[in-house]
């Protein structure tokens, strides 16, 4: 591996219900397994299912907010805010809210499909 390495774009990752994914750093943007960082955006009233990652997560909300289901406890989290979710917890993430949620998630090791433990929809 080089000393360096420069990403000046990122990878795009389809997925369902509107959200945006832009890899930049990752498994799929530069095969990097020791984390993963992407730029999200959640439209209103986006949701996915509930998952138990074997990951840390770090999400760091830039605009708007998201709600996140915490081990069954509601926590809301805002523009300047940030959240920690540590491997073995069950997290689902919702934008209820009627403008997009903009944020920075931040895994390690690297988000996986199989890493997430999603539950099934």
């Amino acid at each position: 591996m080089t000393s360096h390495l420069l990403v000046r774009t990122g990878a795009l990752i389809p997925v369902p219900g509107g959200k945006r994914i832009e890899e930049l750093f990752g498994r799929v943007h530069t095969r990097t397994d020791e984390f993963s960082l992407a730029r999200m955006t959640a439209p209103p009233g986006w949701s996915e299912p509930a998952q138990t990652p074997e990951f840390d997560e770090l999400t760091i909300v830039l605009a708007g907010r998201l709600r996140c289901e915490i081990d069954g406890e509601l926590v809301e989290v805002a523009a300047g805010e940030n959240l920690w979710v540590r491997p073995g917890t069950t997290v689902r993430y919702g934008n209820p809210y009627g403008e997009p949620a903009e944020y920075l998630a931040l895994c390690w090791p690297a988000f996986t499909v199989e890493r997430a433990g999603r539950a099934a929809d």
